[in-house]
């Protein structure tokens, strides 16, 4: 499974965080409020995140998904999304489709979802995680892909304003402690 392999690598990086998801518990469980490593955001907030921001970024394509509600049901709505990427993902159509939007450079869709989306879903399973006290262990040859492919781009990234300072880490550090430093996360 690599980026080469959009549907696949959706398919498992979203299974893994479903599990996540699904390990916090009912919409009522109180692991839902747990503070998340992002300032500001509860465990509910990470699974708001992902379903949330992703619709809007498509629609610039003419592609809809249908809305999902996090605070009714936030392991139903993370559900339905994947889901709806999965089927996207999976559909014919996709293949060969170019996606263009003004701030990104033009690219097969398939990879797009798997650049923004899917690297986002990925990273955010340590965040739900962390909050929850569930495992957080990450896939380390894609964290080392994932670095190798962030650190040219260190201050394209930091001015976006998504990324917090890096955190510094001990020499020797294994790539998940290396990529989550990177992106502002104390590992």
């Amino acid at each position: 499974m690599t980026p080469d392999e959009p549907a696949a690598e959706h398919r498992v990086v979203a299974g893994l965080f479903g599990e996540r998801v699904a390990g916090v518990g009912a919409a009522d469980a109180p692991g839902w409020s747990a503070p998340a490593p992002v300032e500001g955001w509860t465990a509910r907030d990470v699974v708001r995140h992902l379903v949330e921001w992703f619709p809007g970024l498509l629609s610039s394509a003419g592609i809809s998904l249908p809305p999902v509600d996090v605070d009714d049901d936030p392991v139903a709505a993370w559900r339905q999304r994947s889901a709806d990427v999965q089927a996207l993902l999976d559909s014919p159509d996709v293949r060969g489709r170019t996606f263009e939007h003004p701030h990104i450079p033009a690219m097969p869709l398939d990879r797009m979802v798997s650049r923004f989306y899917t690297a986002d879903v990925f990273l955010h399973t340590w965040d739900l995680a962390r909050a929850t006290g569930q495992d957080e262990r990450l896939d380390p040859g894609r964290c080392a892909v994932m670095l190798a492919g962030m650190e040219p781009l260190d201050e394209v990234l930091r001015a976006s304003g998504q990324y917090g300072p890096k955190v510094e880490v001990p020499a020797g550090a294994d790539a998940q402690t290396r990529l989550l430093g990177f992106i502002g996360r104390n590992p």
